[in-house]
């Protein structure tokens, strides 16, 4: 029995700034599993992806972590461009991979599930379904909001939401993301929305603005740490995330839990490429770092 599996596709991303084009693994999966590999838990993740790119799972094998990987005919390949304001992102899908199946996770048992889909198709309803009879499911909604139109990614609101929201113990949205599913640009009544299609904690990311976490009819609001410097934004989420799941795994509460996960997300934003740093680093950021309220 896992603490958490993680379950999703490793990318090929091209990611490019007002600085520098870098080519580099990616993925919910990938900045994910490599922001949680330093942290006292009990991981493994599920992906899927070309042989042509199975180097990237020796690579994070080689590290420490556990990897189920299984093979496809593409890997999927995102190009990231970024304007200096690293809080929104223009996408293309260049190649897309298979969608994962139940026969995948037969074998995996875990006290989260967290899926991170890239695109709509990546994880059908039934899986989620299947999961959630097994364990609590958390949720990066960003995959299901995305449709690719002549390989450029555009926004889509989620057919199946309500169905499988029900499933969802805990989700995590943009501000984006969170009108596209509910209509609404109010963080507060759009979190409600989401709580009442069955969500037992909404986490909603808001960059540079902090987070906001909605749990049990009470409202967190949660800082944002300030960067040494903004290089690339790219897997911040997922970071935190990591951070977060991590923290109610071991027992932490909601604020406290949100706020690590912050510090873990500040900390990535300075560099390219995953999060590689400690618990300690984080809690020293904790203690020392600047916070700025602006939800």
């Amino acid at each position: 029995m896992y603490d958490i599996c993680c379950i999703g596709h490793i990318t090929l991303d091209k990611v490019v700034t007002p600085r520098a084009v870098k080519h580099m693994a990616g993925g919910t999966s990938f900045y994910f599993s490599s922001a949680i590999r330093n942290m006292d838990v009990s991981y493994t993740l599920v992906t899927s992806l070309a042989e042509s790119e199975m180097h990237t799972v020796e690579a994070l094998r080689a590290k420490g972590t556990e990897v189920h990987a299984s093979t496809c005919a593409h890997t999927v390949y995102f190009e990231n461009i970024y304007s200096d304001n690293q809080d929104h992102r223009t996408q293309r899908v260049l190649q897309k991979a298979d969608p994962f199946s139940i026969e995948q996770l037969l074998d995996i048992n875990a006290r989260i599930f967290h899926l991170g889909p890239l695109l709509a198709d990546d994880i059908p309803v039934d899986l989620i379904r299947a999961l959630s009879a097994r364990g609590r499911v958390s949720l990066d909604a960003q995959g299901y909001l995305r449709k690719v139109e002549d390989k450029n990614v555009v926004a889509v609101d989620w057919p199946a939401k309500k169905e499988a929201l029900r499933y969802i113990d805990i989700l995590k949205v943009n501000e984006h993301e969170l009108e596209a599913l509910t209509g609404l640009t109010d963080i507060k009544k759009g979190a409600e929305v989401l709580a009442g299609w069955g969500v037992k904690e909404v986490v909603v990311t808001l960059g540079s603005m902090g987070s906001v976490i909605y749990a049990d009819g009470i409202f967190y609001n949660v800082p944002a740490y300030v960067p040494s410097a903004v290089v690339d934004a790219t897997g911040c989420g997922d970071t935190y995330m990591a951070g977060y799941l991590y923290q109610r795994i071991k027992g932490a509460a909601f604020q406290e839990a949100g706020e690590f996960a912050a510090a873990m997300a500040s900390f990535k934003i300075e560099s390219s490429g995953p999060f590689t740093g400690t618990q300690e680093d984080v809690m020293n950021l904790l203690e020392l770092g600047q916070k700025t309220y602006s939800y």
